[in-house]
């Protein structure tokens, strides 16, 4: 039975709703995907959703979140228009978490979009930002690490001491799982606000409820705003 699960996003001040959501189910193993578009048009727009559904399909089928998303990270950074310097195309944030029947939840992510566990001992942030405010307290509107960037692990972590790709896990456990982009955690934490009182009910009141309210406490200018609720219970071995 598939797990209940629902996506919110709201455009704020942009000109287009360049964030997208996507799962994948693969021998009962499902993948929940988060992708922020970089830039606002039409060709970042539909890249994003396009990487979205990349992503979740290959990281069902692998039964890892790194590996999926991996795979489309070395996808994306080998194509050769991408080589050159004076390359201009779509990027992305994301971030990747994969549901395996009795194995541990595994998170995985380049960029700023978050992913976090909220159970009754509260919520926990599984992800650590890619950008400036992380590796030199400077700004965070700078990633350091995206879908789309040609640079290795190594080489990302000569430039900034953190691979391309990071991953965690959680315990193959009861809990609802939030993957955020910046556009929906950061007025909230901004306000001082907290994140668990936007969580609660169904997991489409849930995704409503939080994008709302990270509208509603932006600044004067908006960011596309998403969010991807699931319930995750407790997963049972399958044979």
């Amino acid at each position: 039975m598939a797990q209940a699960h629902a996506s919110a996003q709201l455009i704020g001040d942009r000109s287009h709703q360049c964030d997208a959501t996507a799962t994948h189910t693969h021998d009962g193993t499902r993948a929940y995907v988060l992708c922020d578009g970089i830039g606002s048009s039409d060709e970042v727009q539909a890249w994003t959703r396009t990487a979205a559904r990349r992503i979740a399909r290959a990281a069902a089928r692998s039964g890892d979140a790194e590996a999926g998303l991996r795979a489309e990270y070395d996808r994306y950074a080998a194509e050769p228009e991408r080589k050159s310097p004076f390359a201009d195309l779509p990027n992305a944030c994301a971030a990747v978490a994969v549901a395996v029947p009795g194995k541990p939840l595994t998170v995985a992510w380049c960029g700023d979009v978050r992913a976090y566990t909220f159970t009754p001992d509260g919520l926990q942030c599984l992800t650590a930002d890619h950008n400036m405010r992380r590796v030199f307290n400077r700004s965070r509107n700078v990633v350091t690490s995206y879908l789309g960037a040609t640079e290795s692990d190594d080489e990302r972590r000569q430039q900034y001491n953190h691979a391309a790709i990071e991953s965690a896990t959680a315990p193959a456990d009861t809990y609802r799982l939030l993957l955020a982009s910046d556009g929906a955690y950061e007025p909230l934490e901004d306000s001082c606000r907290d994140l668990t009182r936007y969580l609660h009910g169904s997991s489409e009141q849930a995704a409503d409820t939080f994008v709302a309210a990270a509208i509603d406490h932006a600044s004067s200018h908006a960011d596309n705003a998403t969010v991807l609720v699931a319930d995750l219970p407790a997963l049972k071995s399958q044979g």
